[in-house]
């Protein structure tokens, strides 16, 4: 458990692997920093790369110019949807009873 916590504890991990599940297509860099706004560069690529690491992402570069990179859900990382839909639901129903504290 302490793994998986690890893995998708950064704030912006579920945001960024949620959007590949769901796109279920290539998604640019770009199109990733926009869907995940405010992140920012350095961070989407640090998070990026943990990913590829895993093997929940693959990163593709075209040989292009300027070179066009894709990220693509891996087989791998599509099996976090039902734990992160979970996830969500469980925050739909008991997100406003939480105590927010800053």
């Amino acid at each position: 458990m302490v793994a998986f916590v690890n893995l998708i504890s950064g704030k912006w991990a579920i945001p960024i692997l949620y959007r590949l599940i769901v796109e279920g297509r290539p998604v640019r860099f770009g199109e990733l920093q926009r869907a995940a706004a405010p992140i920012t560069q350095k961070e989407l690529t640090r998070h990026l790369r943990l990913f590829e690491e895993q093997g929940l992402v693959t990163r593709t570069v075209h040989p292009e110019m300027p070179p066009r990179v894709e990220y693509t859900i891996t087989d791998l990382g599509r099996t976090l949807q039902p734990t992160l839909d979970s996830l969500a639901a469980w925050m739909r129903t008991h997100g406003a009873t939480l105590s927010h504290t800053k």
